[in-house]
């Protein structure tokens, strides 16, 4: 049997599992000790145990633990709600200004936490109760917080980014920094969608009202005075000397990212504590249990990955396919549409973790015959990653939306989530055409 053959079966075994509802992190264990004892052998059970342990046997994987908690103790505090309310203020104006404001807060949170989950779900609890209060549509509301949401794995610290690192064996700082501008650009590209999407709702509305300025009423925001503007902008001030802590001590080769992370996680437990004294003993045990939760799920995840990742590596699965696209002599360009919209299929099922770590080998040899920069890739990966946390059928930050607004239809809140998806797949076109918007960071910093 060949290996693309072995590999195709090892990968239907996992979608069986993964269909029949078995939890991801068990499908995978499975998975890696069927495709052990079937290709290498009854005799070769004992590996998995060995490279369970090598696979999170790396001191870079501490970095996330620590990054989660960090970005519990900031999500468990008054943070968000200081961060909406500055783009708030800010943005009051502008039409559709409210659901941009959510995209903002998304954007200074995410620098804070590196994960999706979290990010939708602090700004979400905040955004969506007042976007309903000033009229805004189930869609236009939900839709923003879930793709605000996303950009918990792009823009550093990024979960994904840091497991990409490890696998592809490229340095974590410069992920980091090819991740600072395509975070900012999607987000700006997310709030323009915004306001076309709030214009149409406001075209829509005025068909149905005897005037377009009724119409815009429905939609009208608060006024805010220039000092409560500054002084909620202020208020944002003590997060981004943080974030530039965090990130002078990482580019500037002064602490590891696992250092860094211990750093961040140690100064945003003091600020919670000093700053906000909302943080009480027991919330601080619930963080804690959260966050060890989370880290828990991550790194299993990781582990029964990375062995699967390894069997194939030993099967040449990775090898052999690289061989087939070269022989194949397709433009590299046609390659990497393959390759996205492979990664498109599988981020509609399984999470952003699992398909880093398993497809990394596989795909890097690829890449890299191709031409194509792994640092640039990583970031593009990653982009792609995000449209399968607001598609179905896992679609995690649809599933956040609808915990935080159980009363919105999940059909609304999928609908309002779907247009970012074309909105991602421009990106990663635009970013394909100039690459250095994603490497000029990383050129300039190493």
């Amino acid at each position: 049997m060949s290996s693309l053959a072995q590999g195709g079966i090892i990968g239907l075994m996992a979608m069986v599992l993964f269909f029949l509802g078995m939890p991801i992190a068990f499908a995978l264990a499975i998975t890696a000790l069927l495709s052990i004892f079937l290709f290498l052998g009854p005799a070769q059970l004992e590996l998995f145990g060995k490279m369970t342990f090598d696979s999170v046997n790396d001191f870079s994987l501490l970095a996330i633990p620590l990054f989660v908690l960090m970005g519990n103790l900031f999500g468990g505090s008054k943070a968000s709600t200081q961060l909406f309310e500055a783009g708030e203020a800010w943005l009051s104006r502008v039409r559709g200004g409210l659901a941009m404001s959510s995209v903002a807060a998304s954007t200074l949170f995410a620098a804070l936490t590196g994960s999706s989950a979290a990010t939708a779900a602090a700004i979400g609890r905040v955004a969506v109760p007042e976007m309903e209060k000033r009229g805004y549509s189930d869609r236009i509301a939900t839709g923003a917080v879930a793709a605000g949401g996303t950009l918990g794995i792009l823009i550093p610290p990024s979960v994904t980014l840091i497991l990409y690192g490890i696998a592809a064996e490229q340095s974590i700082g410069q992920l980091f920094a090819g991740g600072i501008l395509p975070g900012i650009v999607l987000a700006v590209m997310f709030c323009i969608w915004i306001y076309i999407a709030q214009t149409m709702e406001d075209r829509r509305l005025s068909k149905h009202v005897s005037s377009l300025v009724e119409a815009r009423e429905a939609h009208q925001e608060r006024t805010y005075t220039w000092a409560f503007r500054f002084m909620s902008l202020a208020k944002t001030l003590p997060f981004a000397l943080l974030i530039g802590l965090v990130l002078v001590v990482l580019y500037r080769g002064i602490a590891t990212p696992s250092e860094a992370a211990a750093i961040g996680a140690l100064l945003v437990w003091i600020m919670v504590t000093l700053l906000y004294r909302d943080l009480t003993g027991k919330q601080l045990m619930n963080v804690l249990l959260e966050s060890t939760n989370q880290s828990t799920m991550i790194l299993m995840i990781t582990a029964f990955s990375a062995v699967i990742a390894t069997v194939l590596s030993y099967l040449r699965v990775p090898q052999d396919l690289a061989t087939l696209v070269s022989d194949a002599d397709l433009n590299r360009w046609v390659v990497l549409l393959l390759i996205n919209l492979v990664l498109l299929v599988m981020g509609a099922f399984l999470p952003p973790v699992s398909i880093i770590v398993m497809t990394t080998p596989i795909l890097l040899p690829m890449i890299l015959a191709q031409g194509f920069d792994p640092i640039w890739f990583g970031v593009i990966m990653t982009i792609n990653m995000e449209m399968g946390l607001i598609t179905p059928p896992v679609g995690l930050n649809l599933y956040v939306l609808k915990g935080i607004a159980p009363h919105i239809p999940l059909k609304e809140i999928l609908l309002g989530s779907l247009p970012y998806v074309f909105v991602l797949s421009l990106a990663i076109v635009l970013f394909s055409i100039f690459p250095q918007i994603v490497l000029v960071l990383p050129n300039l910093l190493y």
